[in-house]
């Protein structure tokens, strides 16, 4: 399984940026995916996960209605499109694929991490 995170870069405060994540070597229809990010010094913290068809979204506090997740299951793709982007926003993005699962709840266990890509907002 590969999950390769692409997207990230550098943004003034204010601005957007989409994350995307090409998975391969799994079922990605039947995958829930999820994006994680891990600023420097702290723990990897949930962002948003989507369920395997994409009809349903799931947003920490911090991003929701900022953050947007989605999924193209013909491209095995999924992506986070980040608007009204805050310096707190700064961190590695990681994407993460849990097969075999339907939809996202709190505890879910991820089985396959991408590399991060890196997302620093500047004031």
């Amino acid at each position: 399984v590969q999950l390769q995170a692409s997207g990230g870069g550098s943004v003034q405060a204010g601005g957007s940026l989409r994350l995307s994540c090409a998975a391969s070597g799994l079922t990605f229809s039947s995958s829930v995916m999820g994006w994680f990010r891990q600023a420097a010094g702290k723990d990897r913290e949930f962002v948003a996960a989507i369920s395997f068809s994409g009809s349903s979204t799931y947003y920490s506090d911090s991003v929701k209605a900022r953050f947007t997740i989605s999924r193209d299951n013909a491209k095995n793709t999924v992506y986070l499109q980040m608007n009204s982007l805050k310096p707190e926003d700064t961190a590695a993005y990681y994407c993460a694929a849990a097969p075999g699962r339907s939809y996202y709840y709190t505890g879910l266990l991820f089985d396959y991490w991408g590399q991060g890509t890196q997302v620093t907002v500047s004031s």
